[in-house]
């Protein structure tokens, strides 16, 4: 290949942030957007009902992420999806320093080229503070995952949170990062 790998994190503070300085015209490096946190929500409606199900994916989510997930409970009943307040729904794992700029190196270079007809990520999908969300349909496209282990297809959503002020500065901090984005 011939480029030397760099950790994302060396990329950010040695490329990304002068890039970002340049280009808004930040007045000092405090301005300049930098990742918070990354999570990862698998809403899991049949774990409620059945454990061995809530278990299996408890153990993918902790091989794809390397942090154990918490497992998330319904706020309140809805009858109609025969939930009751305090069952299990779903997991959840929140990443932080270095762990997050591994998953998202892997989330760019590895995972989403892998994922059938891809053709970009939506740049919409900002939430207007800076926040990027996305999901996925399956959880094969992990390397950590074989299909013949996993009987269940489950899909999860990825929240990328930052610190920028406006969605253009998160969308080219992304960007910068090595997100696939839709032009």
């Amino acid at each position: 290949m011939g480029t030397q790998y760099i950790p994302l994190k060396e990329k950010y503070e040695k490329e990304v942030v002068p890039k970002l300085i340049k280009e808004f015209n930040y007045r000092n490096i405090h301005q300049v957007p930098r990742l918070e946190k990354i999570v990862i929500n698998m809403g899991i409606g049949e774990g409620s009902r059945n454990a061995e199900i809530l278990n299996r994916h408890m153990k993918e989510l902790a091989a794809i992420t390397g942090q154990k997930p918490v497992i998330t409970k319904a706020k309140k009943s809805i009858s109609n999806f025969k939930v009751r307040k305090g069952m299990n729904v779903g997991l959840k794992v929140t990443l932080r320093g270095l762990r997050m700029w591994n998953f998202l190196y892997k989330l760019g270079n590895i995972v989403l080229p892998k994922v059938r007809d891809f053709r970009g990520l939506n740049p919409n999908s900002f939430d207007g503070r800076g926040n990027y969300s996305f999901g996925l349909t399956e959880q094969f496209v992990f390397p950590e995952i074989t299909p013949d282990q996993a009987p269940r297809t489950q899909g999860m959503d990825i929240i990328i949170v930052t610190t920028a002020k406006t969605d253009p500065e998160a969308l080219r901090l992304l960007e910068l990062l090595g997100l696939p984005f839709k032009h």
